[in-house]
């Protein structure tokens, strides 16, 4: 196993956590402006209002995309399996 297979390794297994992980990230950031913006114009200061809304959208989230996030780790998976052999 050369180095540049290591590399290789490392860099599939960070890229494929960015991209399963970006989405929720997003709407988690999202909501968060949101509801932090309504509050600063209501004058509603708590903090179980946006950790709410957001735990209820990280749900919705993994219903919606847990199709997408089983291929996503099933891919990755085989990659890796695949590299694994090719070493062997």
């Amino acid at each position: 196993m050369s180095q540049g297979d290591i590399i290789s390794i490392i860099k599939d297994t960070v890229m494929t956590a960015l991209l399963i992980s970006a989405p929720f990230l997003l709407v988690s950031a999202a909501i968060g402006i949101i509801i932090s913006v309504f509050q600063a114009a209501t004058q509603i200061h708590e903090q179980n209002i946006s950790f709410v809304f957001k735990i209820v959208a990280i749900g919705v989230m993994l219903v919606l995309l847990f199709s997408w996030l089983n291929t996503t780790m099933i891919d990755f998976t085989n990659r890796t399996f695949a590299s694994i052999q090719s070493l062997v």
